[in-house]
């Protein structure tokens, strides 16, 4: 019990302090998000993902099997909502919502904080995160977006959507630098460190600003289902596909703790942009992130037990 206080107390609460603050400043100057949004995106983030990746000690032999690990994990979390889903006999938005929430989660506002703080003596861990963050937003602008608009957007539509994520091309430039083994010149190390130094504090700020924007309204059963089914079951299928995998230390430890995150803030967005049930979708981000910290915690317990 007193190492789970330790782990709420080191981890989670300064995430929740900086959420605090995100909120406490959107209500009382009322900033326009998106051009923060677009801040973090395409600038703090990419710089955030290039460094954690081009000075990382990636054993490459490990990425086949990381690889077959997010296959089965998110095959698994996309059964696991389409299950529920007609199992509550849900239809239209709601259907959507559920699915959504379940399978995408939010693995860069909140995710790289987190592995940040819970691998600042392993960075191997933190490049775990970055390939699942990576993976993640794929999905999100496939899966997600299909859920949304399967009927409005084609193949090419998607492709488009995700040339446009500038994650990929941080992703792809620091694993050619560190395969060829170039040393970055000062001038170009020392202002993508100092961005990406300021990635976790911002994505946490902007977080808890677009929280301060939700309206709580009464409590559907969607929200419930979604919070078990990405901040319980998720974790469970995680830990049964590392047992299966074999997968041991840093890396079982960073894909187990990638999996209790809760859902995508990126779903209430789309929802919101497309019009398709946008106060359920925001409302299911609201207590799946709050919920989180009592979950994410015992899974971070649990992942230092275990591996």
């Amino acid at each position: 019990m007193a190492y789970i206080s330790l782990v709420f107390l080191d981890v989670i609460l300064p995430i929740l302090i900086l959420l605090g603050v995100g909120v406490i400043l959107q209500k009382k100057f009322e900033f326009r998000l998106r051009p923060i949004a677009n801040l973090v995106t395409y600038c703090f983030l990419p710089a955030a993902v290039f460094l954690n990746i081009y000075e990382a000690d990636i054993d490459f032999e490990l990425l086949g099997q990381l690889a077959l690990y997010l296959v089965l994990f998110i095959t698994a979390m996309m059964v696991v909502g389409e299950l529920l889903a007609r199992g509550l006999g849900l239809r239209g938005g709601e259907r959507t919502a559920l699915k959504n929430s379940v399978s995408l989660m939010n693995s860069g506002n909140y995710g790289l904080p987190v592995s940040h703080l819970v691998f600042s003596a392993n960075p191997v861990g933190v490049s775990v995160q970055i390939i699942v963050l990576v993976v993640q937003n794929l999905l999100t602008f496939t899966y997600g977006l299909y859920n949304l608009r399967s009927n409005a957007k084609s193949v090419v539509e998607l492709f488009r959507e995700l040339l446009r994520l500038p994650i990929i091309y941080a992703l792809a430039a620091a694993f050619i630098l560190q395969a060829i083994d170039v040393e970055l010149p000062s001038f170009i190390s020392v202002p993508v460190e100092q961005l990406a130094g300021g990635f976790a504090a911002l994505a946490l700020l902007l977080l808890g600003m677009q929280l301060a924007q939700i309206e709580i309204r009464s409590f559907h059963r969607v929200i419930a289902w979604s919070a078990l089914g990405r901040l319980v079951i998720g974790p469970a299928v995680a830990l049964a596909i590392i047992f299966m995998l074999g997968i041991e230390g840093v890396i079982a430890q960073s894909l187990f703790i990638a999996s209790a995150f809760p859902t995508s803030r990126n779903t209430a967005t789309l929802a919101l942009e497309y019009d398709v049930e946008p106060e359920l979708h925001a409302q299911v981000v609201l207590y799946s992130t709050v919920l989180s910290s009592i979950t994410v915690t015992f899974v971070i317990y649990l992942s230092m037990q275990l591996f």
